[in-house]
């Protein structure tokens, strides 16, 4: 057990799904995991364990933004040995292109700052996805026939972010989408030697306003599951 995570030793999977909604870690287990059980819930952030296709696999929520995910990022590596870290979530469009519904494979995750800013001092480190996970995503996302954009994503430190300005720097320059957590998953990932990979799917767009409806959520959602599970065995 950690301060944040009621986990017996070994009741965590090497591989970790981690959405952000404690509630969507349970749809997704309850949907895609064979036997599964809840391993935590202390604060409310479920945890489960179970199987996928004879792989044991956790799901395990992350709460809202980098500071909440650095907790459960750094016990789960540190404390239950993880070795495979894919954050599933929703992102908000940034480009043209790019259309509500489709997928996000982050490449890189850009940021104002992160929680291992006082790490890094002066240095910009370049925070980036594991190439052996984002290759086997990219593949899998074209075998199930999703529409699949690869490349950079922002992630942001607000929600209710006031600088138009800065978006529109960031669509200029190719950010496909924006989100809370994956440069940090990305920066403790290359931290402590694990693999790291977030996959998202666009549930808003910041340029045409358009956002996915309620009723089409989970199966989007599914999809976005689907390509991370078979990434991370494949």
């Amino acid at each position: 057990m950690t301060v944040h995570i009621g986990a017996k030793p070994g009741d965590i999977a090497e591989t970790v799904l981690m959405p952000g909604d404690p509630l969507r870690a349970e749809w997704v287990a309850e949907t895609f995991l064979d036997n599964a059980e809840c391993v935590n819930r202390v604060r409310g952030m479920y945890g489960f364990t179970g199987s996928w296709k004879g792989h044991r696999v956790s799901v395990h929520g992350s709460g809202m933004g980098m500071p909440s995910l650095s907790i459960y990022a750094n016990e789960l590596i540190r404390d239950y040995g993880a070795k495979t870290l894919i954050r599933i979530g929703s992102c908000g469009a940034m480009q043209e292109s790019v259309a509500v519904r489709d997928v996000i494979l982050a490449m890189t995750a850009s940021s104002l700052s992160t929680p291992s800013r006082g790490i890094f001092r002066e240095l910009n480190f370049a925070p980036c996805a594991d190439y052996g996970l984002l290759r086997a995503a990219a593949d899998a996302a074209a075998r199930i026939g999703a529409t699949t954009h690869v490349g950079g994503i922002y992630s942001a430190d607000v929600f209710y972010d006031e600088r138009p300005d800065l978006n529109e720097i960031m669509t200029r320059h190719g950010i496909l989408g924006v989100e809370m957590e994956a440069a940090e998953l990305y920066n403790l990932a290359a931290r402590h030697g694990v693999r790291a990979l977030a996959v998202l799917t666009v549930s808003d767009h910041l340029l045409t306003h358009e956002a996915l409806p309620a009723e089409d959520r989970q199966r989007s959602f599914a999809e976005m599951v689907e390509v991370a599970l078979e990434a991370a065995f494949a």
